[in-house]
């Protein structure tokens, strides 16, 4: 399965992921982007998140 992730230090948490995704990706209390631990991540929501996002900091992994 494939699961997205999030490269920490290159976000500059603009909230772009967040208001595409959701039920994906959400601000954890410590104020970084995390993504969402479900079953089945949604690929070409996920995509489009990936295609937006302006410090290019969101990728895909292999589980």
């Amino acid at each position: 399965m494939k699961i997205p992730v999030v490269e920490l230090g290159e976000c500059v948490l603009c909230g772009i992921c967040i208001d595409l995704v959701p039920s994906v990706f959400k601000l954890s209390s410590a104020g970084y982007v995390e993504v969402s631990d479900i079953p089945e991540y949604p690929e070409a929501d996920v995509d489009e998140a990936i295609k937006n996002c302006p410090s290019d900091c969101i990728s895909w992994i292999q589980s």
